[in-house]
């Protein structure tokens, strides 16, 4: 993972000694760190609540509270900063305890190695950003997890809604088609290139056919010709409706004809045939 470079790192010093704050200031001015100073553990307390830190270096042996005892209260208030302490090797059985425990994250015995120091400083640096990092991309995941939990339960609803619509226009559509079945009069769909596509069973029963056979088949083949002759050149903007047109099937069958075009409120292009018996058209 690549960290981004901070603009600054700020780093807090805490010794009772100021001679040992002005040594270590001298140690780390090529490391272009913004440098915060206390002399207590209660002044860094104070400053660690008004300033983000990275990381925090303390003396261990100072009045009223030890390095371990301040470095302890900032892992619980501050726990991504990361802590470092100096120490004698007199005090390395405290100091030991308190690394076992987590509260500090490196120690330096005093007098300490300048470029050891240094390292360690920058190393507690990279760390801390590092984690700073992983929690920015965290945030990020979590707040993009949220976002697609959000759209995910959308588009179920979307899925929901579109799936109740089509059951409903099934639904209708077979209601429709049920209609159409038992209306007693002929009616017959024609596409553009003279197929047939809708036929009721009035209209099977009135050319002699089982229900569904004259679906798929052209109109010239089964329709008689006194009736081929009323349909119109359904390609041409001439095209007029017919309405009450009489044409007689047999000696005793007469229909009255009426012709629509299809496609005014559907894709489907073609014309639409009614035929209503003249005996029905007569009562009506």
């Amino acid at each position: 993972m690549t960290v981004p470079l901070k603009t600054s790192r700020t780093l807090l010093l805490v010794d009772d000694d100021v001679n040992v704050i002005s040594a270590l200031r001298r140690t780390l001015r090529r490391d272009s760190y913004t440098i915060l100073t206390a002399n207590s553990g209660k002044e860094g307390l104070d400053l660690l609540a008004k300033h983000e830190v990275g990381v925090v270096i303390s003396d261990q042996r100072m009045p009223h509270m030890t390095g371990v005892e301040f470095l302890s209260q900032v892992k619980q208030l501050y726990p991504k900063t990361l802590r470092i302490i100096l120490s004698g090797y007199t005090e390395l059985k405290s100091v030991t305890d308190a690394v076992n425990q987590g509260s500090i994250y490196k120690f330096s015995t005093k007098p300490w190695d300048d470029d050891l120091l240094r390292d360690n400083i920058r190393e507690a640096f990279q760390y801390y950003e590092m984690e700073q990092e992983n929690t920015r991309l965290s945030r990020e995941l979590q707040s993009a997890n949220n976002k697609l939990f959000t759209l995910n339960q959308n588009l179920e609803q979307k899925v929901a809604d579109k799936t109740r619509e089509m059951i409903h226009s099934i639904n209708v559509l077979q209601i429709s088609q049920e209609i159409l079945e038992h209306l007693p009069i002929g009616i017959i769909g024609i596409d553009e290139q003279h197929m047939i596509v809708v036929s009721n069973r009035f209209t099977e029963a009135l050319f002699g056919q089982t229900p569904g056979c004259l679906l798929g088949l052209m109109a010239e083949d089964v329709l008689p010709e006194t009736l081929l002759r009323l349909l119109p050149d359904i390609y041409t903007d001439n095209f007029a409706p017919l309405d009450g047109g009489i044409i007689t099937l047999s000696d005793d069958v007469s229909m009255q004809i009426s012709i629509r075009r299809i496609g005014n409120i559907s894709l489907s292009k073609g014309i639409i045939l009614l035929l209503t018996p003249l005996m029905l058209s007569c009562k009506n």
